[in-house]
């Protein structure tokens, strides 16, 4: 399977930086929440969810039944989000793939990573994003300036 593409280096800005694959691989392992964008119908919607990449570079999280599974079913087409802020710095990576409900050996494999559930309950479907799009940037942030 060949390697998700990472934009190359475009933007001129020193206050913004490309992030290389293996700096945003990273971040997308130390983080647990994300973002996950999906259609449902004729809209978009956008949930967090809590998340681990397995050794296959997929984004996996489990769900409940609800919109989140419909949407994924329905269009397996999905848009993925996390950021940090650190200082005056702030680094965001976004993917796009397409995401399918695991089932069996597969499903209990992904099953296998941590994660820490904001909210209590039973979330029986395993999902994971396989990633056709990966880019990563930081930016520096100037000081807070006050408005006059």
């Amino acid at each position: 399977m060949p390697a998700p593409s990472v934009p190359p280096p475009s933007v001129s800005d020193p206050a913004v930086r490309v992030l290389s694959a293996d700096e945003t691989w990273e971040m997308l392992r130390r983080h647990e929440l994300g973002r996950l964008a999906f259609h449902l119908s004729d809209e978009v919607h956008l949930v967090p969810v809590n998340y681990g990449v397995d050794h296959q570079d997929r984004v996996v999280f489990r769900t409940a039944e609800g919109d989140k599974l419909l949407g994924v079913r329905f269009d397996a087409d999905v848009a993925f989000e996390i950021d940090e802020l650190d200082g005056f710095r702030a680094r965001s990576v976004v993917l796009r793939g397409r995401a399918r409900v695991l089932k069996g050996d597969e499903a209990e494999a992904a099953d296998r990573l941590p994660r820490r559930p904001w909210v209590p309950g039973m979330r029986e479907e395993v999902v994971a994003v396989t990633v056709d799009e990966l880019s990563g940037r930081e930016f520096v942030l100037r000081p807070p300036t006050l408005r006059e």
